[in-house]
């Protein structure tokens, strides 16, 4: 078994909401509300949820871009929850980030050499070969022209972008990379191209990976566990043949009978298997009581409004996985067609 690289106790994120002209707070979203996760070196993690979760939030936790409200965030055994901007720095060589959009993560104003050698400058890195021979590199790396060196960001595609933040990322040589869904903006073969890349780096350069992604079958190809999220908590993680084949979570059954099937006979199969969730999800500013999913879940009984279930291991699972969850399903358990219970608190 790896060392964790990194750990991560109780992590919360909560954004302040203020009102008047004294700015007096008068509520919070609570975008991560209490995560608890470790990441192995040399493994993918894979971050997963629908839109507002906080899988974006988290990510920038763990890299240190936003400060935690509360937790701890072991990096290599080093506690950096709440270190300053200048004790960060030395860190920075060894947690990078991939970001979202490669069209607003790059600035305009500069060149492709200007922007991948930034990081090389800031960290006073040497680079005997000199500076622009080594940022070339970088881009032959990731599969682009060294000639690239002078362009600016508006004279590429999407993925060639996404190239470049990935050049950029891979500059200071890092042992963990965040990559904040770097193939949601892109089509279908320019995802290929880049879920490939990411893994040709992996293997070259030992790399370890947060993968953060909506798609859920791109995350089943590139990652080695699946973290699943439901407004600012994990509701399951396990490896990934694991969740695929015997999912616990009412959520993560929701979820993967939303995956397309290719196959028209499996296809039919799938669509009447299909969990339909009814409701909105609830406000991250007012989240339910207990259980964060029971408003939206099939199995949802008066338990699940008092008492939150913990993150633990369920139905004789594998080690590793773990399901927050009171009733979790079981194999073959049909669920398609049931309404979610209704609960007064």
């Amino acid at each position: 078994m790896s060392e964790n690289l990194l750990e991560v106790t109780g992590l919360q994120k909560h954004f302040p909401i203020t009102k008047g002209l004294f700015k007096r707070q008068v509520g919070a979203v609570r975008a991560v509300d209490g995560i608890d996760l470790t990441v192995q070196a040399g493994e993918t993690l894979g971050l997963v949820g629908e839109s507002g979760c906080g899988k974006s939030t988290a990510g920038r936790l763990f890299t240190r871009i936003l400060e935690p409200t509360a937790g701890k965030i072991v990096f290599e055994g080093q506690d950096i929850s709440h270190k300053s901007v200048t004790q960060m720095r030395p860190l920075r060589r060894d947690v990078q980030m991939i970001f979202q959009d490669p069209y607003s993560s790059l600035n305009p104003r500069h060149t492709i050499g200007t922007i991948i050698s930034a990081p090389l400058q800031i960290q006073n890195i040497p680079t005997p070969q000199g500076l622009k021979t080594a940022v070339q590199e970088l881009l032959e790396l990731v599969g682009l022209s060294p000639e690239h060196y002078n362009r600016y960001p508006h004279e590429f595609s999407g993925g060639q972008r996404q190239r470049i933040g990935i050049a950029r990322a891979l500059a200071l040589r890092p042992k963990l990379i965040i990559a904040d869904e770097p193939v949601s903006a892109l089509d279908v073969s320019i995802q290929a191209q880049v879920v490939n890349l990411l893994e040709d780096l992996q293997s070259e350069f030992d790399l370890t990976y947060v993968f953060i992604a909506h798609d859920l079958s791109v995350v089943r190809h590139i990652s080695d566990r699946v973290a699943v999220m439901y407004l600012g908590k994990v509701m399951e993680i396990a490896h990934r043949d694991d969740l695929y084949k015997n999912p616990r979570h009412p959520y993560t059954v929701a979820l993967m009978s939303a995956v397309p099937v290719p196959d028209p006979v499996r296809r039919d199969r799938a669509q009447r298997d299909r969990v339909l969730l009814t409701g909105d999800v609830p406000s991250p500013i007012n989240p339910p009581s207990g259980c964060r999913f029971r408003t939206r879940c099939w199995k949802a009984q008066d338990i699940c409004a008092v008492e939150e279930p913990p993150l633990v291991r369920r139905l004789d699972d594998p080690d590793g996985h773990l399901t927050a969850c009171h009733f979790p399903v079981v194999e073959d358990e049909a669920v398609a067609g049931r309404k979610p219970a209704t609960i007064n608190v």
